[in-house]
């Protein structure tokens, strides 16, 4: 196990009932916090506060589109917990597997609502509640190696994550001078549940394609590695990095830049 600890800080994970942020709220129990999962997919998450069983973790059913909710989220992890250390803005869609000629506009405003508005959302109304208390917080949103190259991922996702930098840096500036650091972290593919149904791909085969074209061989990443460069964000031993996009890709966006087939319009 990482020495590094959350022992007694208050996490909020945004999209926490699977995949690298369900990888997350364990570890982060695990290293001490008391985390509050924030999902639409209600079974999951009260399904990983079960199999975790422990007074340091709830959740609460949270569409990030909706502020409201986000701020109602935000308010209810006071409540329970008194405090607000953490906010990992984790929630994110891939969006539609389309070009830039048959575009869905509607799939591509869903995308830009969930991966940029509602992490826009949540640092807001995180941000809010740390400065009210004094509380010298860190802020991590889950970015992507889409966010440092195009055609590795969809058009509207590559977008969003471009964005998504422009806000971490924007809000690290704003933010700094309340002691509260702003970062983001980059993974490249991960066989997440979302990854794999985008792709119809068993989360082997999805291991097993991405490997090929990876630069970094002999390693499989895993939501857990995610998870742990969030962890490190999260934790003092960061205590002055922000601004920053740690990217977790094997050196795939200085070594490769490939474009793949599959977002390509035929």
């Amino acid at each position: 196990m990482s020495r590094l600890r959350l022992e007694g800080k208050v996490a909020l994970i945004t999209g926490g009932a699977s995949g690298i942020g369900e990888e997350a709220v364990r570890l982060f129990v695990v290293h001490g916090a008391f985390v509050v999962i924030a999902d639409i997919q209600d079974e999951l998450g009260h399904q990983v506060v079960a199999s975790i069983n422990s007074n340091k973790v709830s959740y609460q059913h949270c569409d990030v589109r909706d502020e409201n909710q986000v701020e109602q989220t935000v308010k209810y992890t006071l409540e329970k917990y008194g405090s607000l250390d953490i906010l990992y803005s984790n929630a994110g869609i891939l969006g539609p597997v389309t070009g830039i000629l048959e575009l869905d506009l509607n799939g591509f405003d869903n995308t830009i609502d969930v991966n940029i508005r509602g992490m826009a959302a949540a640092i807001k109304h995180a941000a809010r509640a740390m400065v009210e208390k004094n509380i010298r917080g860190s802020i991590i949103c889950t970015a992507s190696v889409a966010a440092s190259l195009a055609g590795v991922g969809t058009l509207a996702y590559t977008t969003s994550k471009h964005g998504l930098i422009g806000l971490v840096r924007s809000a690290c500036s704003e933010l700094g001078v309340y002691g509260i650091r702003v970062n983001c972290v980059s993974p490249s593919a991960v066989a997440t549940p979302l990854s794999c149904k985008s792709f119809n791909l068993q989360p082997s085969e999805f291991e097993a394609i991405f490997g090929a074209m990876a630069n970094l061989k002999g390693v499989t990443l895993k939501g857990k590695d995610i998870a742990e460069a969030a962890l490190f964000l999260a934790s003092d031993e960061s205590r002055y990095i922000s601004g920053q996009n740690l990217v977790v890709d094997g050196g795939d966006t200085v070594a490769n830049g490939r474009q793949l087939p599959v977002f390509q319009d035929s």
